[in-house]
């Protein structure tokens, strides 16, 4: 099966990109242009920084000068796991003969005993896993396993895969009992160790994945334990802390763990430690990881807008950690968040172009910078204001990549019933069910509109299915149409909704719902925007920028919120009105009523999709607007 994740147990079960292909929109889309720029822009800065080069300069068992941060060698396997699920997609000769040659380059520089790593163990260099905090040893081992994953489900056994399992054999030797009993300082290893034992049916990976799991919170590491998860058990932890992405990656390797072992109370620990970040320490695009200040989630309802990190590999590491509990548990729930993640982080995280980037994705950006130098120099990794070409640290670029070559798998589940519609897009799902063909044609031109029609195929032997479809929390008036064109109502709250019948080739049924546009005001625990409101469209977060404000001072309007969104001209307009702020002393009085009150000038804001920031030029730009 060409999929990711492929749990032995759980509600659902994930379909392969053999399964389920997109066929138009957005996604189809995105997924094109990463194919034809975003992968070979990636491949092209590996080899113009010499992180490449790192394997051909290791392989030769001499002292070298070495190129990048320490952890450049998990670039060049996210990368190599991006081209994989593209391979396996399109077959593309040209880019098999690309993974063929930097196989062999990487494969040269292995050790005899299955050690893997520019950036120790050489002449010249620190021993193996001399810094265990900072050295990603074992974060680079992992991400070379998912590469090794989605090489062999897309393509089979080969010599990048024998490179994996003597990478997964050395990890387990290493730091299995009586070895090495500590963690890396970046997660990553985990969740590899549980899909690879999953992808080759090697029992010790799996242990080898759990006995990393059961460390954390024995305080290895030094210094900040909480930073790199390691203050308390996992099984203990109320909810996700310290870096962002450590944090989610590891969250994602318990559940893997959990689901195999049959682990219930890590799964269930896992499960309330995200509902705790989803309730209390995430932005409304879904982005997570509050504050700059070490890429870290905050405390419970820290979310300033213009501090906001959410790195854009937080998104992917989100993404993840959410699949695995939706297929675990079935809750469409889980589906809700992939979406909002979806299209208001990893979507805009890339330009449509596909040759920039964001690291961080804030809320709010208070100056119109200009835009970073394409050539040459690289940009700052926490720019959050313009996309950058390349970043000193550029963990973002080859993650998304890898993640939009596999988007289609986040579209659909199965189970013994049916199917399960979890993201809306223009796609075919063929799959089997009991050993028996069904198969459906989704069309929809959602987001723009809020209908989706499933037209079904096949249904071998007639049988009796059922087709589950997600009902977005946002949607408070959504409607089923059978069949038989009869009207189902759903309840706001409804989280999915089922058609099921013994279907005819030929039967549709369609999912409809209203994406108007609206306002959303936050928790009041939410300091930093309280008085604010923002605007969403569907699962679309909305944005103001500068250029299209008289004067482009952002922070001098207000918005009118008993006046409903409108949509003119293929854009949504709120009423505003822009103050003269007068500089002097910016406090004063209260004044009862209205008194002294500073009623503005009269005028209509456009807004545009928050994934859309940055495409039109330097602007500032904000998501939470002050409330008149």
């Amino acid at each position: 099966m060409r999929t990711p994740v492929t749990p032995s147990a759980g509600a659902l079960r994930p379909l392969g990109t053999d399964e389920v292909r997109l066929t138009g929109g957005h996604w189809s889309e995105r997924q094109a242009v990463n194919a034809a720029a975003t992968i070979q822009h990636c491949l092209h800065w590996l080899e113009e920084l010499g992180w490449i080069g790192n394997f051909d300069h290791a392989s030769t068992g001499g002292r070298f000068e070495r190129s990048g941060p320490q952890f450049s060698d998990s670039e060049v396997y996210k990368l190599a796991e991006a081209m994989a699920w593209e391979i396996g997609r399109t077959g593309d000769p040209a880019l098999e003969a690309q993974f063929a040659e930097l196989t062999r380059r990487i494969g040269a520089a292995q050790h005899e005993d299955g050690y893997l790593n520019t950036c120790y163990g050489s002449p010249g260099q620190r021993p193996r896993y001399a810094d265990l905090e900072w050295g990603h040893e074992l974060y680079c081992a992992g991400h070379l396993l998912q590469a090794a994953v989605a090489r062999l489900r897309n393509h089979g056994e080969d010599d990048f895969t024998a490179i994996a399992r003597r990478v997964a054999d050395h990890v387990c030797d290493t730091f299995g009992p009586g070895g090495i009993e500590r963690i890396c300082g970046h997660a990553e290893i985990e969740a590899a160790l549980a899909e690879f034992a999953r992808a080759t049916g090697e029992a010790r990976y799996l242990e080898q994945a759990r006995l990393f799991i059961e460390r954390h919170g024995r305080k290895t590491l030094k210094e900040n334990g909480l930073y790199y998860q390691d203050d308390v058990p996992v099984r203990d932890a109320e909810v996700l802390r310290g870096h962002a992405v450590r944090a989610l990656y590891l969250a994602a390797g318990a559940v893997d763990v959990a689901v195999e072992t049959g682990d219930t109370e890590l799964l269930d620990a896992v499960r309330a430690q995200w509902d705790r970040t989803v309730a209390r320490r995430t932005h409304l695009t879904g982005g997570m990881g509050s504050q700059y200040a070490d890429e870290a989630f905050g405390r419970d309802f820290a979310l300033g807008p213009d501090r906001a990190y959410s790195e854009s590999c937080a998104g992917v590491a989100a993404v993840m950690t959410a699949w695995r509990l939706l297929l675990a548990t079935g809750d469409a729930r889980y589906g809700d968040m992939i979406e909002r993640i979806a299209w208001n982080v990893l979507s805009g995280a890339v330009a449509p172009d596909g040759r920039s980037f964001f690291y961080a994705n804030p809320l709010h950006q208070r100056t119109a910078d200009p835009e970073p130098p394409r050539e040459g120099a690289l940009a700052h990794l926490s720019a959050g204001g313009r996309r950058g070409h390349w970043f000193e640290v550029s963990c973002c670029p080859t993650n998304l990549a890898r993640t939009f070559a596999q988007f289609a798998v986040y579209t659909a589940t199965a189970d013994d019933r049916g199917v399960q519609i979890h993201q809306f897009t223009p796609c075919t799902v063929d799959t089997e069910i009991d050993g028996a063909r069904f198969a459906l044609t989704v069309e929809t031109a959602y987001p723009e509109e809020g209908s989706v029609t499933v037209r079904v195929d096949a249904n071998d032997g007639g049988r009796r299915r059922e087709v589950a479809l997600r009902v977005p929390a946002w949607a408070e008036d959504a409607r089923l149409v059978h069949p038989d064109g009869s009207v189902t109502e759903i309840e706001p709250g409804t989280a999915a909704a089922g058609v099921t019948e013994a279907f005819a080739p030929g039967d549709e049924f369609r999912l409809e719902f209203s994406v108007a546009p609206r306002w959303t005001l936050p928790d009041p625990r939410v300091d930093a925007v309280r008085g604010c409101a923002a605007v969403e469209q569907g699962p679309l977060v909305l944005c103001a920028e500068s250029i299209d404000l008289p004067g482009g001072d952002l922070d001098c309007l207000t918005v009118d919120t008993a006046a409903a969104p409108v949509v003119r001209d293929g854009r949504v307009w709120v009423a505003a009105r822009v103050h003269d702020r007068a500089d002097g002393w910016p406090y004063g009085p209260a004044r009862p009523d209205d008194e002294g009150k500073d009623d503005g000038e009269p005028t209509e804001l456009p807004l545009l999709p928050f994934r859309l920031r940055d495409t039109r030029g330097a602007a500032a730009m904000r998501v939470w607007l002050p409330a008149a």
